[in-house]
């Protein structure tokens, strides 16, 4: 097979693919609002069932249904018919996905899940089969031809019911007023997450740690200050504690641009006031989306008297994965 016809081969299946997916768009009826509508009343759990490549496809769907704010979980069809089903309640929704429509499993499975009195609901390529005909709500995923050039293998079937559970996942995420915040709060150890929910005081340098010299501070001390707590700079507080400046490796080497009898200069003489500060409720990302603006490595965390509680540097920020918006 040449290269032009492999081309040509993969850009048919992406088109058939495509054409599954925009055939979509006219089945998003009533019938679909009533099923998002039941599963977001549910006090349960949404739970998904399917054979085969339908069954992949139904855990895909939970996955995404999970991480937007509804509860729901697979069950296999076999397994469920020995002993699994113990897993439905009656406050759950069960979603039964068969391109057929008349997958063995599913259809032995419905009569099992009418004795628990669960609203069920098909995702089936053909509404008059045994499946739909037998479930509460039916959601068409009929497409017109598979991918698969002997139109067996499921493909474009396969994606258009992605589609379909994708589409559910979101308008349940829409009706439930699910947030950027609740959304971190499922992936704290994502960018997002941290992006959205770490806070300052969660990574600051604390305590013994804050570099922090007295006003009076020799600059002798002042240096060794800096190079032992290792930050790059150090704050610099009158008698009281309350924050007057900075002093940074920049500020020392610039310094020393100037003149080199700097040991004669307390911290007080070489400081730069009026530093940039934050508060250790804010988010983490601000404080590097801060950092950036100002082009500068260390951010003073202060408190409501303006006295130094914390630092926090662009390293760490980095270090996490954190990204700024």
């Amino acid at each position: 097979m040449s290269i032009e016809t492999i081309i040509q081969k993969a850009k048919e299946v992406v088109c058939k693919e495509a054409e599954a997916v925009a055939g979509l768009i006219d089945r998003i009826d009533e019938e679909f609002v009533k099923a998002v509508q039941i599963m977001s009343a549910c006090k349960g759990r949404v739970i998904l069932t399917g054979m085969g490549k339908s069954g992949l496809i139904a855990r895909k769907i939970v996955a995404t249904m999970n991480s937007t704010g509804t509860p729901a979980i697979y069950l296999h069809p076999t397994d469920a018919l020995h002993g699994d089903l113990g897993m439905v309640r009656s406050e759950d929704v069960v979603v039964l996905i068969s391109k057929s429509g008349n997958t063995e499993e599913i259809v032995n499975l419905i009569p099992l899940l009418k004795r628990l009195n669960v609203i069920l609901i098909a995702m089936v390529g053909n509404k008059k089969s045994k499946v739909g005909k037998e479930c509460d709500i039916v959601l068409n995923i009929a497409v017109k031809e598979e991918a698969c050039p002997y139109d067996l293998a499921p493909t474009a079937s396969s994606t258009a019911t992605l589609v379909m559970g994708d589409a559910l996942s979101i308008a349940l995420l829409e009706l439930k007023g699910f947030t950027r915040e609740d959304f971190a709060l499922l992936h704290p150890g994502g960018s997002l997450g941290k992006r959205l929910s770490l806070k300052i005081s969660e990574l600051m340098v604390t305590g013994e740690d804050i570099p922090m010299v007295n006003e009076f501070t020799s600059m002798k001390d002042t240096i060794l200050e800096i190079t032992s707590k290792r930050l790059g700079m150090t704050s610099v507080v009158d008698e009281c504690g309350n924050l007057l400046g900075i002093i940074t490796d920049g500020d020392l080497r610039r310094l020393l641009e100037k003149t080199t009898d700097i040991y004669s200069l307390t911290a007080g003489k070489v400081m730069h006031s009026n530093p940039k500060t934050i508060k250790a409720d804010y988010l983490a990302s601000f404080a590097l989306q801060y950092m950036e603006n100002y082009k500068i490595t260390s951010l003073i965390v202060v408190d409501k008297p303006n006295r130094p509680v914390g630092v926090v540097h662009l390293h760490d920020l980095v270090k996490l994965g954190l990204e700024s918006r």
